[in-house]
Formats: C-alpha cells, structure tokens, sequence
C-alpha cells in the first residue's frame, strides 16, 4: 500500500490552478495512484463511538480498496483491524454492524481472535507443533490500521505509520464537529445506527465538489424548492402561520443566485473546506424554545448564542467526508473505482435535546440526503451525466476557472471573495496533486 513514485511524473501537466485533465476523473491508473497515496496515507473515517458501545460491537467500512473493522475491545478501547483472517484469507464477517459476542471466529476453520486482533485459538493446535507457526507472530494475528484516534467521539483510522496527529490534520475541519456536539446540551452526539447506502455511477471527486458547489442548487434544484414554497404559501394562506420548518429544507433552494454569491467558502490545510450558513434554522415555534432553554441552562445565555449562532452549513472533511453540523448529517465517501462510488449516509441525535429536534434532523435526512428524495436524485443524475461525458472525446479539460486568482489567503487558510467562486475545486484539487506527489504527510 505504499505510494507509488511514479505518481510524481503520472499526473505531471493534469493540474492547472484553473482547470485540471479529464483523465484525474476517468482513469483507472490514476485512480489507483489516488487510493496508494491519499486514502490509503491520510486519516479516514471509521465510524462513531456510539456504534460500538459494548464490548464486541463492530461496524466494517472501508479504507480505499482495504475491507476494515471497527470494534469494542475488552478493556472498552476501540480496535480498527483488516477484515480478513491470517490462515486462508477469508474476511472475518461480512455484516454491516453487529456483535461478535466474545471473539470473531472465522466461518472457514473456526480460527478466533480478540478483539485487539490477536489469536485466542484455532482448532487442532497440535498439528502445528514442530512448525513455523507461533500464535504471537503478528502474521498469525489479524493485522491492525497503524494509527487509530479519535475527535469527540468520531473515529478514524489511518494506514500510514507516520503523518501529522488527527487533530493537527483535521485543522479547520474540527469546526465540524465542534459545531455538532456543541448544539447539544451534553456536548455529545448518538448515531443512529443505520443509514442510506447509494451507489454513484460517477468519480468520487465529483461528489465533494458538488457539495460546496453554491451556484447549482437554484439551477439543479430548483423545481423541487419551487413546489414547496408553492405549498408553503398555500398553507399560509389558509391557516395564517408558517408552514413547518421542513419545508424551508426544500424552499430553500429557489434562494436567488447572487444571495448565494453573498456566501463565503474556505479552504483548510489538508485539503478541507467549508461553506457559510445559508439556511434559517431557529423558528420561534415551543418546540425550538424549550431546546433553546436546555442548552442555556447547559452552557448559560452567552455561550448559547454562540454556539445556535455558528456560521456553518457544511464541510468537507478532505477526502472521506461530507458533513452539514446543524442538521446532524455525515456523508461518508468510499471510492469503489474511476466511475463508481460509495456514500453512507448518517445522521446522529443531540444527546440531551427534546426528541422533536432529533426529528428535524430525521426530516433532513429523509427529504434531501436520501436516495429517494428528489434532491439527491437531481444531484445524481448530473454526477452521472458528468462522469459520461468526461469519458467522450468531446473536450479534455475541467474548468474552475471562476473567480481564480481572486481569493484571499491568510495564515494558511484561503477564503472566497464570492459564494460562487470554484475556490472549493481548486483547493481540492491543491491537495489532491500534493498528496499524489507523496505530500500531505
């Protein structure tokens, strides 16, 4: 899983600061290049503390092309291990989460192993005497991530032996989830332990740089936000109150084009960005007070308003995550080749907070991050009509052209000087080219 050098002269003319080659999406060398020297060198997300409560709780994901384990241990530590068991190969389970009761036990040979990944015990022992075989020697245990750390109870796990501290390399995208746990009155979040799978027909990259793309919601989706604010007038009409703040999730985007290019977008150290607030979220309505008075009686009037008041609606936690803190949302990106992609879809619970407030996240998560919610259908059909046409003959660059030369850099972080500037894809793609030459670490 090392780098390859070769990745320094393979992408050598592919990345201007204004437009990269067509090939950084569509070839099956380059993205290879991309899982040996970014996914499988940088820290990637694993899962939440809350997934694995008990002892032998696990949840599997991926780390680029590598089958992986999250697990509690028994001393309540977390253990991230390859899913695979050292005698003949097989993965040790192929469930999404579950239980392993006291030991994983391998369905081929009955090998088991602790959760830290040692042997425990394997059948007929005495057929190994006089051989090679050691139950210590690590190639007879199940091999562990290098590194494993985790940021107020977000979990991630990094292949490499050496790089930067997940907090020093999370930089500004701790924001994230600071802003998360903040908003709750115990300072923690719960997964909710099952989420929507989607599998994309399209680059990986071309997930992420949607997200903070401010110019296509109006465009993209602009048909589903005009039938909701159709129908949250006509509930106006004939009640005299304003619609439920679901609505607004899907209103939101008939906003006009230039209040979004009032925006402001960031780029962070590491490849990570993030995008300014756009949606109201603090009606008035009992429900919102009641919340609002947990927390002031949690962190008292001032602190409260600092944390409801935080500027955030998403940020992309470069190159694995996709997260919107004030709806408790988490997208998690696991590339499955040049034109195929897997996204998880989370959402998590204000620990502490009136159940209605969890059910406002539940509303988001079901009317524009699902897979049947005409949001993300919208989205998907582009990604899958980008990835086609990426793949024609019919040009060979990507443009990101808007606004470039424009922005402003400070102390490490660059900001936009308009909400619709392609600062976001060019930052990534800064990140992407550094970390292809071997950088990032």
């Amino acid at each position: 899983m090392d780098g390859n050098a070769s990745g320094k002269t393979l992408i050598e003319g592919l990345v201007d600061t204004d437009r990269v080659h067509k090939s950084c999406y569509t070839s099956e060398e380059i993205f290879q290049q991309e899982i040996d020297n970014i996914f499988y060198k940088s820290w990637i997300y694993a899962g939440h503390e809350s997934q694995i409560k008990n002892k032998g709780d696990f949840t599997t994901f991926q780390i680029g092309r590598q089958p992986m384990i999250l697990v509690r241990g028994d001393d309540g530590a977390f253990h991230v291990l390859f899913n695979r068991c050292p005698h003949r190969g097989a993965m040790l389970t192929n469930w999404h989460m579950g239980n392993a009761g006291h030991h994983f036990i391998c369905s081929y040979h009955a090998w088991q192993f602790n959760f830290d990944g040692s042997v425990h015990a394997i059948p007929s022992p005495k057929g190994y005497d006089e051989t090679r075989f050691e139950k210590s020697d690590p190639e007879s245990c199940m091999k562990a991530a290098p590194r494993v750390a985790s940021y107020r109870g977000f979990v991630f796990a990094s292949l490499a032996e050496d790089g930067p501290d997940l907090e020093t390399w999370l930089s500004g995208a701790k924001a994230s989830f600071d802003d998360m746990c903040d908003r709750s009155p115990e300072g923690e979040v719960e997964v909710v332990r099952t989420c929507f799978r989607v599998v994309q027909k399209s680059n990986w990259k071309i997930f992420l740089e949607n997200q903070l793309d401010a110019l296509h919601p109006s465009i993209t989706h602009g048909a589903a936000g005009k039938a909701a604010a159709d129908v949250e007038e006509e509930i106006k009409a004939e009640t005299g109150e304003d619609a439920p703040l679901h609505y607004h999730y899907l209103s939101a985007f008939t906003t006009p084009i230039y209040k979004w290019d009032g925006l402001e977008t960031a780029g962070h150290p590491f490849g990570h960005c993030m995008l300014q607030g756009y949606m109201g979220l603090r009606p008035t309505d009992p429900d919102t007070l009641e919340y609002e008075a947990l927390m002031e009686k949690a962190y008292g009037k001032e602190r409260t308003e600092e944390i409801l008041t935080t500027n955030i609606h998403h940020v992309l936690v470069y190159p694995c995550l996709s997260v919107q803190s004030p709806l408790q949302q988490l997208r998690a990106v696991r590339p499955l080749g040049p034109d195929k992609t897997l996204t998880e879809i989370w959402h998590f619970r204000l620990k502490g907070a009136p159940d209605p407030i969890y059910e406002r996240s539940l509303q988001y998560y079901n009317l524009v991050n699902s897979p049947s919610t005409m949001i993300n259908a919208d989205d998907l059909y582009n990604f899958w009509r980008c990835q086609q046409g990426l793949e024609s003959e019919g040009g060979d660059w990507v443009s990101f052209h808007r606004n470039e030369g424009q922005d402003h850099h400070d102390d490490g972080v660059t900001t936009s000087v308009t909400g619709l500037s392609e600062l976001p894809m060019r930052h990534m793609f800064t990140a992407w080219a550094d970390y292809m030459k071997g950088g990032q670490s």
